[in-house]
């Protein structure tokens, strides 16, 4: 079996599973993970330090432009469905949970389910009864299934920050029925400052960390911060709920802005013109989000991000720059999002190159 396997190390069979999944072999796939799980290897390693680091190689080959959003989209695919083999192998051979119940969730708008799936197959494996809401779960419906369940701990993640406005409703929701709630997450920003801004009763920076913290014990919230809606009183300026409402048209009058600077837009296949779109959206999305927290960090690493991967991809990042500056002019009334413009627009390199004529990712 060990000469089947080759290396039982965590890095061997991150590599063989690697060119399973890249090579879209399932079968071999699941055989390689499960055959390391018949052999003792432990099923908590093979998760996170197997599955994890594979599918996060997926999303790393994918920003840097070697292998194409369906090759991406396949990969994912292959690595979920290991997942659930492994899931399936354990509930055959374990019985419920003795620890308690809790719930795990992605916040409403996140459909990156993986870690939040990998956090509830660590906790059902600790002894936990896990109820797994999957992606893009309303927090109307979170909150519907925790009155049914009434579980001891809450456990919601969110790897993009444009949805911690959600995950804040989520939190304050949940916590008003004296139920605490991690958090964990990309979305959650360094050290999980933004948890903290949320005011979450626990945050943790990954699922090992999250279930020695639940093992712990959570301290139910208190009864003073409940129904807390708004902890942040940054958004007393509108400037958050003016740029989340006006998305579409702010994203209308930009392409207004490049039609009329921009000659070549014009001959422009629908493609290019609706990617584009998509580019200009996502600025003013992850705008919103950084007003939200009052962080120009969290809007300039997403730019910083976006920029990186055009340059990997060859496409000169001078459109993004022309792009802020855009934005910029239809939002010259808000202090707030100017500065977080300039700021971003002052950490590209390509500040001094001449604006193109769109922006396209």
């Amino acid at each position: 079996m060990a000469e089947s396997l080759g290396s039982a190390a965590p890095e061997g069979l991150a590599d063989r599973l690697w060119a399973a999944v890249i090579g879209r072999d399932e079968s071999t796939a699941v055989r390689t993970v499960c055959a390391a799980a018949d052999s003792g290897v432990d099923e908590e390693t093979l998760l996170l330090d197997v599955v994890a680091v594979v599918q996060h190689r997926v999303g790393v080959e994918w920003a840097a432009g070697r292998i194409s959003v369906a090759e991406e989209h396949a990969a994912s695919a292959i690595t979920d469905r290991v997942v659930a083999a492994l899931a399936h192998r354990h509930a055959a051979a374990a019985g419920p949970g003795s620890r308690g119940r809790v719930t795990v969730a992605c916040a409403d708008g996140e459909w990156h389910a993986l870690p939040a799936r990998l956090l509830a197959e660590v906790l059902t494996r600790r002894g936990w009864s896990v109820d797994f809401l999957g992606a893009r779960t309303p927090t109307p419906h979170l909150i519907a299934d925790v009155h049914r369940t009434n579980p001891a701990a809450v456990l919601l993640s969110a790897s993009i920050p444009t949805h911690l406005p959600a995950a804040h409703k989520a939190v304050t929701a949940v916590q008003s029925l004296g139920i605490p709630v991690m958090v964990g997450g990309a979305a959650f920003g360094p050290g999980g400052r933004y948890a903290r801004l949320i005011q979450a009763d626990a945050w943790a920076p990954d699922a090992r960390t999250a279930a020695d913290r639940l093992a712990e014990g959570l301290t139910a919230p208190q009864s003073s911060r409940r129904h807390q809606v708004d902890d942040l009183p940054h958004l007393a300026d509108q400037e958050y709920t003016f740029v989340k409402n006006s998305r579409t048209v702010l994203v209308r009058q930009c392409l207004a802005v490049l039609d009329e600077r921009g000659p070549d837009m014009g001959t422009h296949s629908p493609a290019r013109r609706e990617r584009t779109a998509e580019d200009l959206a996502h600025l003013v999305d992850f705008l919103a989000a950084a007003l939200y927290v009052d962080d120009d960090a969290l809007f300039t690493t997403f730019v910083a991000w976006t920029a990186d991967v055009l340059t990997a991809r060859r496409v000169p990042a001078r459109g993004l720059v022309h792009g802020l500056s855009i934005l910029a002019e239809q939002l010259h009334d808000f202090p707030r999002a100017l500065a977080f413009l300039g700021t971003a627009a002052e950490a590209l390199p390509v500040t001094s190159v001449p604006p193109g004529p769109g922006i396209t990712v």
